[in-house]
């Protein structure tokens, strides 16, 4: 058997790769043996008897469907958890997560005047008191305050009409007490001049 180290060290030092890619035909053993320059080698690799074996390639295709079925939630039961839940999603990056989602909304909401500042920083508080476990909860929240103030609104409306309505009903009641004793003296008044 003849040693082609050269000649495979020479192919590998041509087609910039490592002797392991390298293949040499086993078939014509003698032309290849022949080559002794890089010159030659660059002929034989033309023609085909050396040639650049492909890279061996380590599938992905397994780990991309089961990453599919993981991001449905399969394979994260106890068995396959590591670290603490906290470790895991940390309580911080919830709480950051939840604080500007209800914040942007509250600052959406103070912009379009949906609600006024006073409202906004007492929600704004509020919200960092962890009284908001959601922007759902909140923008209920909003719709019942909003509710609520219109109702006190109305009913202080209310009220100062009806106010208004017994003032007038009392200064009416005056007015026609006074008509009378002005009538009543001005009879009395007359009577007694008659006499």
């Amino acid at each position: 058997m003849v040693s082609l180290k050269l000649q495979k060290r020479l192919a590998a030092a041509v087609l910039k790769c490592g002797k392991n890619k390298i293949w040499l035909d086993p078939n014509e053993v003698v032309e290849i043996s022949g080559a002794n320059s890089r010159q030659s080698v660059r002929k034989l690799i033309k023609s085909g008897l050396i040639i650049r074996q492909p890279s061996k390639s380590h599938s992905r295709s397994r780990i991309r469907v089961r990453l599919a079925k993981k991001r449905l939630g399969r394979y994260t039961g106890y068995g396959k958890r590591k670290g603490t839940a906290n470790a895991r999603m940390p309580r911080k990056v919830l709480w950051m997560r939840r604080q500007r989602v209800l914040r942007r909304l509250l600052a959406k909401y103070r912009a379009s005047d949906k609600i006024d500042s006073h409202l906004y920083h007492r929600l704004y508080l509020q919200a960092k008191g962890n009284t908001f476990k959601n922007k759902r909860v909140l923008v209920e929240h909003i719709h019942h305050e909003k509710a609520e103030a219109k109702r006190a609104k109305a009913l202080a409306q209310a009220a100062d009409a009806h106010k208004d309505k017994v003032r007038a009903a009392r200064a009416r009641k005056e007015a026609r007490k006074a008509e009378k004793a002005a009538a009543a003296r001005a009879a009395y008044d007359a009577h007694v001049t008659k006499q």
